[in-house]
């Protein structure tokens, strides 16, 4: 049987070019919701009827004047972009002009309308082909409701193929906090079956939208970042590097779900990006355990290429490598301690008014100190730490202007050893040689891979001529190369060797030997957790105790006056 090819008739094409657009309910929301957000839109209210196949948006953004109310659901229309080189400076969410003509065809589609500039908006309503077939004036304010009803009533076959209810709701909402990442400064109401699902504040950044999905995360788990960069290749757009981590100390998540990338007000996603922050908080988390972050980045439009996926999830970044090795050196900068960290903690808040208050009234000062301390800020700008006294041979009590710390001097001192491993990972020559017996191949060439120098010594013995400088001295340096050679790479060999070299808890420190161990600690580039991911101090603060000593009494009241 022969088979003629033919071209299809102009009803197919545009049924098939609207079927690679609008897939689901979810990509009505996320094609008229990204149109709101380009039109200015501050208030979003979204109504979902997924048993009627109904979506309704309605906006506070421009809004259109009749002329474009007739023109806005022909095929390929839009304001966005008018020639092939306005494709490389794209600054929208939307640009194809594809959406509203594809909701023409899969539904009946109907959008109110109005400009600030005019005293009543319009109705319109439109046919298959995206023709108004019915226009009439209405009053609403300024802004836009679009109405998509009956999603795929003309190809039913189409409803049945997707995901289920719930799945389709999920997915609208992962949408919704996306864009509400990207865009902070927002107001999101949506309504499910004529019932309030739920709400999103909007604020100045995205630190204070996080905690209103993560329930359990307050604002202070959270540090907020951002920078400018000046691109060699793109000098005269200065590309801004915004950061909301999670500080390792406080939270850490479970699952590999919050790891999150956005570039233009859009959010990708991007393995090399997302990968560059998983390493970045290497060594700051707990095992299995994962970082928390979202990665904001405005770039120059010529540096993007957009135009590689329908949903324009997926993206093409110039001078990638440039980008990663800037993202790191924010995320580094974040995990720093600075000043702001004195006032805010998981779990107690100002403790050092009080200290500095007996102190000035009662002229007694803690051990090792001789008067009270000038705020004085150091180059992290975190303010001096003063060691008072040791705990049970394991905490250091560290004082400051702005409350007490608890630092516990061992996984301190592993931080301290590990991050100077990392910077100089020397090894030294032992004389007489390290005989080691009954080596497994894997074993040997664990050691080998971790640089040492190791040989055969007969049978079954082999001959260590190298060694971490950090170990060459001490007694147990023999247990310490056999735990080196049961595997991993130089990051793990390094932290198992400023493991076993810090400092132990049950030691007892004198006043200078904590000190110095604090200055030292305090200007580690990560001094929140250890390599293995546990928090190094806790903080106790003014209002805290004071709410627990009831210091906010009055006093008459306080003796039954």
């Amino acid at each position: 049987m022969n088979l003629t090819i033919q071209s299809l008739p102009p009803e197919v094409i545009n049924i098939i070019a609207a079927g690679e657009v609008i897939d689901s309910l979810a990509s009505v929301v996320r094609e008229l919701v990204e149109n709101a957000i380009d039109a200015g839109a501050t208030r979003l209210t979204l109504s979902l009827c997924p048993d009627l196949w109904r979506v309704q948006i309605a906006d506070n953004g421009r809004g259109m004047d009749l002329t474009n109310l007739r023109f806005c659901a022909m095929p390929h229309s839009t304001s966005k972009i008018y020639t092939c080189e306005d494709l490389w400076k794209i600054t929208s969410l939307g640009f194809r002009g594809e959406a509203l003509h594809s909701l023409a065809q899969l539904s009946e589609l109907e959008i109110c309308s109005r400009s600030p500039l005019e005293e009543a908006g319009w109705c319109m309503k439109y046919d298959r082909d995206g023709k108004p077939i019915q226009e009439e004036i209405t009053a609403i304010a300024p802004g836009t409701i679009v109405t998509v009803a009956n999603l795929f009533g003309n190809i039913p076959v189409r409803r049945q193929g997707l995901p289920t209810k719930s799945q389709q709701l999920k997915e609208i909402q992962t949408i919704i906090h996306h864009l509400a990442l990207c865009h902070p400064q927002i107001a999101w109401q949506v309504w499910q079956e004529e019932q309030l699902w739920f709400k999103i504040f909007p604020s100045k950044t995205v630190k204070e939208i996080i905690p209103q999905f993560l329930k359990r995360i307050h604002t202070s788990d959270l540090h907020y970042l951002r920078v400018d960069v000046n691109p060699e290749n793109a000098p005269l757009f200065p590309a801004k590097i915004a950061l909301a981590i999670g500080l390792p100390d406080r939270c850490h998540r479970r699952r590999l779900d919050w790891v999150k990338v956005a570039v233009n007000g859009r959010f990708v996603r991007s393995p090399h990006l997302e990968q560059t922050i998983i390493s970045s908080f290497a060594k700051t988390l707990p095992r299995d355990r994962y970082p928390l972050c979202f990665l904001h980045l405005n770039l120059d439009p010529g540096q993007i290429d957009w135009n590689r996926h329908p949903a324009k999830t997926e993206i093409y970044l110039h001078n990638l490598d440039f980008w990663r090795a800037e993202i790191g050196k924010a995320i580094a900068q974040s995990l720093r301690m600075s000043s702001t960290d004195l006032s805010t903690t998981a779990n107690n808040q100002r403790l050092g008014k009080l200290l500095k208050v007996s102190e000035e009234k009662a002229g007694y000062y803690p051990e090792g100190k001789t008067e009270p301390q000038a705020n004085i800020k150091n180059k992290m700008g975190l303010m001096a730490l003063q060691a008072v006294a040791q705990v049970s041979k394991m905490y250091i009590v560290a004082e400051h202007s702005g409350g007490l710390w608890l630092v516990e001097q061992h996984i301190a001192h592993e931080r301290i050893l590990y991050e100077q491993l990392q910077d100089a990972w020397q090894l030294v020559p032992i004389e007489p040689p390290m005989i080691l017996s009954q080596l497994t191949p894997s074993q040997v060439e664990q050691l080998q891979h971790i640089g040492l120098e190791i040989e055969d010594f007969g049978e079954e013995m082999w001959a260590i001529r190298t060694i971490p400088e950090m170990l060459a001295t001490r007694s147990d340096r023999v247990d310490a190369i056999l735990e080196l050679s049961w595997g991993g790479d130089i990051r793990e060999a390094q932290v198992a060797t400023a493991c076993r070299s810090a400092i132990r808890n049950g030691k007892s420190l004198t006043v200078p030997q904590m000190q110095t161990l604090l200055d030292q600690w305090k200007n580690t580039r990560n001094p929140r957790t250890c390599p293995h991911g546990r928090p190094i101090y806790l903080s106790l603060e003014e209002t805290a105790l004071s709410r627990f000593f009831r210091r906010h009494w009055v006093i008459g009241k306080s003796h039954g006056i």
